[in-house]
């Protein structure tokens, strides 16, 4: 008969992976040139590279990964080759819209031309401000004007004068009477060579020194010659209207040469429609109003030693131009990383002022941009999940990216839609967006945005390790020196640099694998320059590393010490010695988020008979995660496989982990309840100082699990602590044997026979090894060999299926 296999114990080599601090052939860090070379992240830079150099629409990147991986640093670092590239960019500019002044008109032109505009219309107004009066004061200007004026006066002399004599002929006089705060003129009977009033003609009357009749007539002549009166004052008015008109043709004769001159100036430097359009509107507006150039001599006198007074608000602001994006000493391609991506950050705003009235203003010189503008023609980097916490501001985004159109709004119109009529005209950009995120976020905006997947069309996923290869090691070493270069650290030695690559190998949790988490790593190479500091060493050693990673783990290590405290205290009931049938030691990890450790938890079986199968204690109080559910309903299915080929399984099995108040989860402990389980029905001890771990299939094969390092370390610690024996140890699935990376301090208690270190395939390998009897094959009659622990297991079902019978009978 065959014999079946047995547990194997670890060879002492394999339980770490060690780096021969000879083979990288340097002495220190500072035998190594440093680079800036990206590491290890080779997938992630190609979908980089195709989302930033894809030019159609919706090739927006997401970069996911752990923090840590160097994701922001290989985005900086790659955007700064685009960087030298060059493109024409071009300047965003606002002015005033003339046809509708809450509607700015946007004007966008080459780098750097847009400052130069600016700088163009301010020096118009101040030629307009100089030459319009000098103009007016000119001799020639204001001999022409006074030529016209009294043509048109004498015309007004003449037809007043011509009215004055009609009047005078009928026996009236113009006169100006006092009606409110004006003047008007009016007619008025004379008598005796002066004007009267009708009153004083009515006294006249009384006094028989006129007639009745003669006053009747009067006061016909008078309504006659009033009807005139309006015809000559409409004749006076048209006059005083082609007076001004002649003016302003003058005006506009001596002027508009110059203003068109200026005007065309800055035209002929600008190739831009829209530009062109805005300073005939310009034009038009300066011409229709000039007298707003001309300065009274009230505002020029000034008293001594006094400030004149300053204006608010600028006179001129229609002809002003705001630049709200100018790219003029912007070299090769606008990257913009906004670390604050709060909504007029990201997007820009409408700023608001109060005038003098106390009243609530804005207008196109206040339009500000933000960095999804200024990033125009080139790549704007933001975190994802500061992105999505702030109102308003990945709706905007999305419509932004979607349509490739950017709308300034004030905060309050983009966050809380508050309607404005103040709308600025849309800007066609063209910018490359790359979000920062997590996995978790990556995959709720892919299934509950449809656009999302629409607009980041690339996703960047930054690994946590890469192979463990010669190449690998290189680079490692070359990011020691680039930290120690970077920060001005003491030089590593090159077994401070072996020890940094195998602490990088036991946080990637494989022994062919380095960990890409170079913030960690990085925060090692300082802590421990710290130490070497400390010692008053010029370089860093092996045993200044050690004693970071040592001291950082003290740091941070109070709850794993106040949980094994409880055990060697014996509050948590752990043995460590002895056998006991159905119960046996398995192995847990609690992760406290910046740290892992590893316990053992006392796992119990009581077995008796009955129909219930196995009954999941953690589950039954709801104590039970999903995966260790499974596990349990995979331990069913095992024992069902092996045993009731030829019978019921009539038998109740109830299995926890004792002293659990914090819920269970995975399936790492199904192989240990199943050594329990079978304890129990074969009623065979099993040995206290071996702590088991390892995951099961229905097959009885064992299956690889997480935490191999911790979970032996954890029961390391207790055995230690009470003494090591010889014959302590863990019992760890043979496809862990490859992610050991133990500590030292294990390493030598195992190479000194005081722990062991097992690995198994089978559940026949474990139990054999806990109980010190043979698993036992099934025989051709479907038996189990005799007094092996599944014959034992095989008669204890037999006889509840027995029983059962009886009672149902």
């Amino acid at each position: 008969m065959a014999k079946s296999a047995k547990a194997k114990e670890i060879p002492v080599d394999q339980l770490r992976w060690r780096c021969d601090p000879k083979s990288l052939k340097i002495k220190t860090t500072d035998d190594v040139k440093q680079t800036k070379e990206i590491i290890g992240q080779d997938r992630a830079l190609r979908a980089l590279r195709l989302g930033l150099e894809m030019k159609h629409p919706g090739y927006n990147v997401f970069v996911t990964g752990f923090s840590g991986t160097g994701r922001m640093t290989t985005i900086k670092r790659l955007l700064l080759e685009f960087q030298k590239k060059q493109i024409p960019l071009r300047d965003h500019c606002y002015v005033y819209n003339f046809l509708n002044s809450d509607q700015p008109i946007l004007i966008s032109l080459p780098a750097g031309q847009g400052i130069a505009l600016q700088a163009d219309m301010d020096n118009l107004i101040q030629e307009f401000l100089k030459n319009i009066p000098a103009v007016f004061e000119s001799r020639r200007f204001k001999e022409e004007r006074k030529r016209s004026m009294e043509f048109f006066q004498e015309r007004q002399r003449s037809v007043l004068k011509d009215f004055e004599q009609k009047v005078k002929e009928r026996g009236f006089e113009v006169i100006q009477v006092q009606v409110g705060p004006i003047m008007r003129p009016d007619i008025a009977p004379v008598f005796n060579g002066q004007p009267i009033t009708f009153d004083q003609l009515d006294i006249l009357v009384k006094e028989e020194k006129i007639t009745k009749e003669q006053v009747e007539q009067m006061m016909k002549d008078r309504a006659l010659l009033e009807s005139q009166m309006e015809l000559m004052l409409r004749e006076l008015r048209n006059i005083e209207k082609k007076a001004k008109d002649s003016v302003n043709i003058l005006s506009e004769r001596f002027i508009l040469p110059m203003v068109k001159e200026s005007v065309n100036e800055i035209r002929r430097k600008y190739e831009n429609e829209k530009l062109h359009g805005f300073l005939d509107q310009v034009q038009e507006s300066a011409m229709s109003d000039l007298n707003r150039f001309r300065g009274t001599e009230e505002q020029t006198q000034q008293i001594p030693g006094v400030s004149p007074p300053q204006s608010e608000e600028d006179e001129f602001i229609e002809y002003r131009v705001n630049v709200v994006v100018d790219n003029s000493r912007t070299k090769g391609v606008p990257i913009v990383i906004e670390t604050n991506p709060r909504f007029k950050n990201i997007f820009g705003t409408i700023e608001r002022e109060v005038d003098r009235n106390g009243i609530w203003r804005t207008d196109f010189t206040l339009i500000k941009a933000g960095s999804l503008l200024r990033a125009d023609g080139g790549f704007l980097v933001i975190n994802a999940l500061d992105a999505l916490v702030e109102p308003g501001v990945w709706q905007t985004l999305k419509r932004t990216l979607r349509n490739g159109l950017l709308e300034i709004q004030s905060i309050e119109t983009g966050i809380f839609g508050t309607s404005s009529a103040f709308k600025p005209e849309p800007i066609e950009i063209d910018v490359k967006v790359v979000m920062l995120g997590d996995a978790f976020i990556y995959f709720i905006l892919y299934d509950q945005d449809d656009d999302f997947k629409k607009i980041f069309k690339v996703r960047a996923d930054f690994d946590t390790e890469m192979p463990k290869q010669q190449q690998s090691i290189e680079k490692y070493v070359h990011f020691i020196k680039m930290i120690c270069d970077d920060e001005k650290l003491k030089p590593f030695d090159q077994t401070g640099i072996a020890a940094v690559i195998e602490y990088g190998v036991r946080l990637a949790g494989r022994q062919n694998k380095l960990s890409t988490r170079f913030n960690i790593i990085a925060d090692l190479i300082r802590e421990a320059n710290y130490w070497a500091s400390k010692d008053d060493s010029s370089i860093v050693t092996l045993q200044h590393v050690n004693k970071a990673i040592d001291e950082h783990i003290e740091r941070i290590k109070l709850w794993e010490d106040k949980t094994k405290e409880m055990i060697l205290e014996g509050t948590l009931m752990i043995d460590t010695d002895g056998t006991v049938v159905g119960q046996v030691n398995g192995l847990s990890v609690l992760d406290v988020r910046e740290y892992m450790f590893g316990i053992p938890s006392r796992i119990t079986a009581k077995t008796s008979i009955g129909r219930a199968g196995i009954i999941n204690i953690e589950r039954e109080a709801a104590m039970s995660g999903p995966i260790h559910n499974k596990g349990v309903l995979i331990i069913n299915g095992y024992l069902s496989g092996k045993y009731a080929h030829n019978k019921p399984l009539t038998m109740n099995a109830s299995i926890t982990f004792e002293q659990n108040y914090g819920g269970v989860d995975g399936d790492s402990a199904s192989s240990t309840e199943i050594y329990a389980i079978l304890s129990s029905l074969a009623n065979v001890p099993l040995r206290q100082e071996i702590s088991v771990t390892g995951s099961v299939n229905q097959n009885g094969e064992i299956q690889p699990i997480g935490g191999v390092n911790q979970k032996i370390e954890g029961f390391f610690d207790i055995c230690k602590k009470r003494g090591l024996t010889g014959k302590q140890g863990v019992l760890i699935p043979h496809q862990n044997a490859k992610d050991l990376m133990l500590r030292h301090d294990v390493i030598e208690a195992v190479e000194k026979k005081l722990f062991h270190i097992y690995v198994i395939k089978t559940i026949d390998e474990g139990i054999e090894l806990l109980t010190g009897l043979p698993a036992g094959k099934r025989l051709k009659d479907g038996s189990f060999e005799k007094d092996s622990i599944h014959y034992l297991v095989d008669q204890t079902l037999s006889r509840y299926a027995q029983h059962w019978k009886e009672l149902l009978d």
